[in-house]
């Protein structure tokens, strides 16, 4: 029966709107609010009367004044008198919306806390640190650097600092010194931002009460869920303002969300908020991490903004809500045709085209791109330095015996910036003050070690700042002797003498952080089809599965954070990007320990090759694939190059020494007691701008001064021959490489005669795959599940709307559960019950203003160091040779193996890409239906030499090479299938189910409904061989 009908028979129901005049605009004005959306919806129906009380009567008159009305929505928002509201509604007894007294608890963070613990809802981990009086000292509250400590309860950083004051909204986030240190303020929105990060902020608040908490890794998205009523909520996904700060806004100027799916649970958990503050409309924020929601913030009445078919929605149940209230007689069901008709919103065209892209050749429009995997090196960086000097100073050992618990024969590591300046304050003590002339010979090592300690000290110095990323000291006791104990009664161990070794350089350039950030636009605009801001829609729609994985190393995470910010237009520091979407997986992505015998003899093989000129062909080589022959690309006199090599290092050292020798030595007059303040390394080490007053005052670019280029060279100089065995170190030579790579392209003002040459000399020479193959295969899985739902939708078209609600949560499980049995052969069911821990977000197709809802893209990022570069390359190279794949082709062609043949080194930046294609129009069993596409860069392979034009000129300017775009593996127009890609790298991967399981990262995930946490295992490829796996766990 029709609402209009009804409101004739009876009386209407009056609603009375208690709220401030800003939060709906009413009288003469036309609804244009949100909620003024809603109350005209209310209206159409006919059962209803609308009263606004307005803020003369609410603020002036008192309350036997203000109407009387059968339903109350009234609630709080600043300078609301919400006391007397509450005393109004027990005069009158209306029925609540929203109940007036728990809406208190809303303004104390404790209060919601511990009502939602009150109700089983799963907060983050949390502590409350409660002070009287502003700056109150507390016995049970401690900071560290690195943490904050409240009744013994430890948070690490990252963690969040929030006011107990639910109306103060400056909540800060902290982040670890191994970051970059720094603290970044949210708070409500400003313009277009949300957030400021502040490098230099590493101590927390004093001036008032605080909530401490885990800092939860949500891969840059937060979720707002609306409820109306316990039965009825509405989730919309936005990007974190930890990310970057900006706010992305709709060309109305709307901050622009997409509405996702709410899982049963998370369900549930909106049924109890709703329950729990007795808040018919409420919003709240949800974190997803690890597989988990937690609840951090309950905002009491809000609408969402924006969405028509959410005012629909919210209509009808308040409609409900209302009628079983105070016109049970009534029939609340929602009419076949609503009263109202207002025009939906024009969908914007997605600007996405279906094809592949141009990069091999145009393929059909049937064809989607639907996975890219691509491995990347790092960005340019300092060469990598070692300092090693025996210590017998009392104040180095006591240092040792300090950090290691007292244990005499126990190493210690120092990284922290407390550590490394008890060292630094330690060593100004024991540099002598001058440079004594050269003595005796008696005297030499004396004067060797006093050397050392000054180099230690200067590295230490360096910078004006600590980071346990780029620096580390290690402290290895050599003797002891016994001594009495302190108290008399018998004797102890105490070391004599102790190994230092410092760790440093490797870090990431001004120009390695403006190269990932140049190849992060650069995928953005190419490596996906269509327009480029195709990507951008992808992503900020959900529909786009990215996570980005990196190795342990500072310049690696860096380049990783650095790529990000381009490839997704970010803004602002790298720190806070690093921290919420960089995910370390050091045992997929760092060292090769587990190859260290076939290392050494090939390293043995090359010295053989290089010294004696001798090479041979390989068995399975040819005179017709020179690149099968041990050493290619060695030059035939490369053993005669050798000498010429430490002569050239010899010249140019001496140069640098000379200029280290009239260095200006005022740190070294600096007290002993001066403590180095705190410093952004992000800023300092991730800067994209040279420091141009250095560089016109003559020092070195970077924060390397004179001293620490010449210790760099004098060391190269010594252990690339040892003179008194007339021994080469052969493995040296790219160290060589890498010092006048740098130096040519940073230090070129510094005109070294002969390093020209030398570079030109040196070019002597120079367990991922598991994880790929299931990267691919889920992808696979989940576009062919996409595929069935959306031809069982078509079938089941003439269902009603009410069936078809009921019917895809159940047809998705069903293929959940088919595909889970389809797979247990390949993988266990170990692994398919930690792919529930996956955090998932899906775009909700009822509500989202997208043309192609069910479109989706996975993207996955590992970047990591040359050697896996190398490693991978050789595998996707020479897999056919495998005596299981005898007669196979190559995955590579012919031209691409001529052409990595001649290529000299896969340099910074180098890059494989692994793009998957899914042609829709073929059968879901057809082989073809995948298609993968091979690519690579050999990165900034240019030689400081070669750049000659005159972009190239400028980037020389900029200290910055270009990096090489990509080139074909394959044909044009071959066709790699995926069950073709898998046979050829199955022998040399690690099978799925030997995976061990590793914790889900902070990556950002997207649509799919089995994004698995298989995904996030590690990997143990190396060496490849075919029995890897079996000692590879």
């Amino acid at each position: 029966m029709g609402g209009g009908e009804e409101g004739r028979r009876y009386k209407k129901i009056t609603i009375g709107v208690c709220v401030m005049e800003k939060k709906v605009k009413c009288g003469s004005e036309v609804f244009s609010a949100t909620m003024g959306q809603i109350l005209d919806r209310l209206k159409a129906f006919g059962e209803f009367e609308i009263i606004h009380f307005g803020d003369k009567v609410i603020l002036e008159e008192p309350i036997e004044r203000w109407p009387i009305c059968d339903c109350l929505i009234a609630f709080y928002s600043s300078g609301y008198p919400l006391d007397k509201a509450d005393a109004y509604a027990a005069l009158r007894k209306p029925f609540l919306v929203n109940e007036l007294d728990p809406q208190h608890l809303l303004h104390d963070r404790r209060k919601v806390y511990e009502r939602l613990e009150m109700y089983g809802i799963s907060v983050p981990r949390y502590a409350l640190v409660n002070r009287e009086v502003p700056y109150q000292e507390l016995d049970y509250f401690i900071e560290e650097e690195d943490y904050v400590e409240v009744h013994g309860n430890r948070f690490w950083k990252p963690f969040v600092e929030k006011p107990v004051d639910g109306d103060n909204h400056s909540i800060m986030i902290y982040y670890p010194s191994s970051a970059g240190g720094g603290m970044k303020e949210l708070f409500r929105k400003v313009g277009n931002r949300s957030s400021e990060f502040h490098p230099d902020v590493r101590r927390v608040r004093r001036e008032g009460s605080y909530i401490y908490e885990e800092f939860m890794p949500t891969g840059g998205t937060d979720v707002k869920v609306y409820t109306v009523g316990p039965e009825y909520a509405h989730a919309e996904a936005r990007k974190s303002p930890v990310v970057d700060g900006v706010v992305m806004r709709n060309p109305d100027g709307k901050e622009i969300r997409y509405p996702v799916l709410l899982t049963p649970n998370e369900k549930q958990m909106a049924r109890d908020v709703c329950i729990a503050f007795r808040q018919a409309v409420c919003g709240f924020d949800l974190l997803r991490s690890d597989g988990h929601s937690y609840v951090c913030d309950v905002n009491g009445w809000s609408f969402v903004k924006n969405s028509h078919k959410y005012y629909d929605d919210a209509a009808c149940v308040m409609r409900k809500m209302f009628l079983d209230a105070k016109a049970p007689h009534l029939s609340s069901v929602i009419p076949p045709i609503l009263p109202w008709k207002l025009n939906e919103p024009v969908q914007p065209s997605e600007g996405l085209t279906r094809q592949g892209s141009g990069i091999i050749g145009t393929f059909g429009q049937s064809e989607e791109l639907r996975c890219v995997i691509v491995v990347i090196r790092h960005g340019d960086r300092t060469p990598k330095q070692k300092v090693k000097l025996k210590v017998t100073e009392e104040k180095l050992l006591n240092l040792m015996l300090k950090y290691n618990g007292g244990r005499p024969r126990s190493e210690t590591k120092l990284k922290s910036a407390v550590q490394l300046q008890d060292l630094l304050d330690a060593t100004r003590m024991l540099v002598p003050r001058s440079r004594p002339g050269r003595g005796s010979d008696s005297e030499a090592e004396d004067l060797e070690h006093a050397e050392k300690l000054r180099q230690v000290k200067a590295v230490l110095e360096e910078g004006g700042h600590f980071s346990g990323i780029y620096r580390k000291v290690q402290l290895k006791p050599l003797k002891w002797v016994k001594v009495p104990k302190s108290n008399g009664e018998g004797e102890e161990e105490r070391p004599i003498e102790a190994l230092m070794v410092l760790k440093y350089g490797g870090v990431l350039t001004h120009a390695g952080r403006k190269q990932a950030e140049e190849l992060g636009r650069y995928f953005r605009n190419n490596m996906y089809p269509g327009e480029g801001t195709g990507l951008l829609r992808l992503h900020s729609t959900y529909r786009h599965d990215l996570k980005i994985y990196s190795s342990d190393e500072g310049r690696v995470q860096m380049s990783a954070a650095a790529f990000a910010k381009g490839l997704l237009d970010l803004e602002g520091q790298l720190t806070p990007i690093l921290v919420s979407l960089v995910s370390k997986d050091s045992s997929m992505l760092d060292g090769l320990e587990n190859a260290s015998i076939e290392m050494e003899e090939a390293k043995a093989r090359l010295n053989e090759i290089i010294t004696s000129g001798a090479r041979t062909i390989q068995s399975s080589g040819t005179s017709e694939y020179p690149w099968m022959t041990d050493g290619a690309g060695l030059p035939s006199n490369a053993s005669e190059l050798l000498p010429k090599l430490v002569t050239l290092t010899k010249k140019v050292t001496e140069q640098v020494r000379l200029l280290a020798k009239d260095e200006d030595e005022t740190l070294t007059e600096t007290s002993p007691y001066d403590v180095i303040p705190p410093y952004d390394q992000a800023k300092a080490l991730g800067k994209t701008n040279i420091d141009i007053d250095r560089i016109a005052a003559g020092l070195p670019c970077g924060s390397e001064g004179f001293l620490l280029m010449y210790a760099r060279w004098r060391k190269l100089e010594r252990d690339l021959y040892n003179e008194r065995k007339e021994r080469f170190d052969i493995t040296q030579i790219p160290d060589v490489y890498d010092s006048c790579k740098y130096d040519l392209l940073h230090n070129a003002h510094l005109n070294l005669e002969g390093l020209d040459e030398l570079f030109k000399v040196a070019q002597i020479a120079r367990r991922l795959l598991g994880k790929i193959l299931i990267d691919l295969r889920n992808t696979c899985e989940e576009a062919l599940d996409v595929a069935e739902l959306k031809s069982n939708q078509d079938k089941c078209s003439a269902k009603t709307e009410t069936d078809d609600k009921d019917f895809l949560p159940k047809l998705s499980t069903k293929n959940d559960d088919t595909r889970r049995s389809s797979t247990t052969s390949e993988v266990s069911m170990d692994q398919d019950d930690d792919e529930e821990k996956e955090t998932k977000y899906r775009l909700d197709p009822k509500y989202a203003n997208v043309r192609t809802p069910e479109r989706h893209v996975r993207t996955r990022l590992y970047f990591t160091s040359e050697s896996h570069i190398h490693s991978l390359m050789n595998v996707l190279r020479y897999c056919n040779l495998d005596e299981s794949l005898q007669g196979e082709a190559s995955l590579v062609c012919q031209t691409a193996l001529e052409r990595l043949y001649k290529t000299k080194e896969l340099d910074y930046m180098s890059y494989i890409v692994i793009r998957m294609f899914e042609n829709t129009e073929v059968a879901l069993e057809d082989p073809t239906r995948f298609r993968i596409e091979l690519t690579f860069s050999r990165g900034a392979d240019l030689s400081p030499l070669e750049m000659k034009d005159s972009k190239a000129a400028s980037l020389h300017q900029e200290h910055t090479l270009p990096i090489m775009g990509p080139e074909r593996l394959q044909e044009v127009g071959s066709c790699l299938t995926l069950e073709k890609m898998q046979k050829m790298i199955r022998p040399f991967a690690m099978p799925a189910e030997d995976f061990p399981p590793s914790s889900t990262p902070a990556g950002f995930s997207g649509y799919f409904s089995k994004s698995a946490s298989v995904l996030e295992r590690l990997v143990n490829l190396w060496p490849f061989h075919k029995n890897a796996h079996t000692n590879g766990k």
